[in-house]
């Protein structure tokens, strides 16, 4: 080999492994959602302790709630402490569906997302202006007005609240729980499915730039306008059709458990754990905090249940600013 053809030869870049196609990982990503879904009909099938769901429906609801606030509060950047407000809409409207007209939870479902897409562009068409904190402030509003709307609804039950009997589940389900626990996952799959959709499409590439800074994307061109009312409307259809199954799962409701602050605080914390930059962040999040949760509610009360999720939230913020996923690319490329 001539000293010519050597030079060259050390000079040619090495091959790369072919990439990765984006539609394969479509296709492996839809293949693990039915698998998820299988793997809950069988669950149904086989276990007979029914706590097991009980447990399982709030960790799988952990999931649909964070992803759903993400969307918001981590792909368009928009920090949002209302998230009570559309969960307790949903719930409210699902529970409003069943006692006036006895309505099965596959009609209560669309009508919970439609009102809390509603109530996301009301939102965002009221704070177009508003930025950082005050947008914040206008979403705890938000739940103030929320939450005395449903104390003043006598037909809802006021500060009483309410309880109803759901209609009986399918007989193939096992039992009310297991078949709430089947639609609620249902309902995360949809979720998680929906944000990975936003974050691969030039939408989320729209909510980047939102992100990122609002001026320079609207000086660029960018939809500022359109991406915010989007980002509150897909947040807010979430969030309130994961609240649409609480009546049908625990058969009352009260507005101090869907507009309470422990939700809130859930909401806000298992996307920062996790990381809210990609959507299995929230996942990540969801099932960490809601395992340790559901552990230590048979040995402590709520209010310390609330403290343990500050100090866990205080901690990562601490530790990992960006949350799990964002710890671990800092240690990859510090191993590089």
């Amino acid at each position: 080999m001539t000293a010519k053809a050597s030079v060259m030869t050390a000079a040619s870049p090495r091959p790369r492994a072919p990439a990765r196609l984006p539609g394969n990982r479509t296709l492996l990503f839809t293949l693990g959602a039915l698998a998820v879904l299988a793997l809950g009909g069988v669950m149904t099938q086989t276990l007979a302790n029914p706590y097991v769901f009980f447990a399982a429906f709030v960790i799988v609801q952990s999931v649909a709630l964070a992803t759903g606030w993400n969307v918001l509060g981590g792909y368009a950047g928009y920090i949002n402490f209302g998230a009570t407000a559309f969960y307790g809409a949903g719930a409210y409207t699902a529970a409003f569906l069943l006692k006036a007209f006895d309505a099965s939870i596959f009609l209560c479902l669309p009508a919970a997302a439609l009102v809390g897409g509603g109530l996301g562009l009301m939102m965002g068409y009221m704070t177009l202006r508003v930025q950082g904190v005050y947008f914040a402030i206008g979403t705890i509003a938000l739940v103030v007005m929320a939450h005395t709307l449903v104390l003043n609804i006598d037909y809802l039950g006021g500060a009483s609240g309410m309880a109803l009997m759901a209609p009986e589940p399918p007989a193939w389900t096992g039992g009310q729980v297991q078949f709430v626990f089947l639609v609620m996952l249902g309902i995360a799959v949809l979720a998680v499915a929906c944000a990975r959709w936003i974050e691969i499409s030039w939408v989320g590439r729209g909510f980047r730039a939102l992100r990122a800074s609002e001026e320079a994307a609207e000086c660029a061109g960018v939809p500022t306008f359109k991406l915010k009312l989007s980002a509150c409307a897909i947040s807010g259809a979430i969030l309130a059709m994961t609240g649409a199954p609480l009546i049908f799962y625990a058969s009352f409701i009260e507005p101090e458990t869907v507009f309470g602050l422990a939700l809130a605080l859930n909401a806000i914390a298992m996307p920062l754990i996790g990381g809210k930059r990609s959507w299995p962040g929230p996942i990540i999040g969801a099932v960490l905090l809601g395992s340790v949760q559901q552990a230590a509610t048979i040995t402590i009360s709520s209010e310390l249940n609330i403290l343990l999720v500050g100090v866990v939230l205080i901690g990562f913020v601490a530790a990992a600013p960006d949350g799990i996923l964002g710890l671990i690319d800092t240690l990859r490329k510090g191993r590089r």
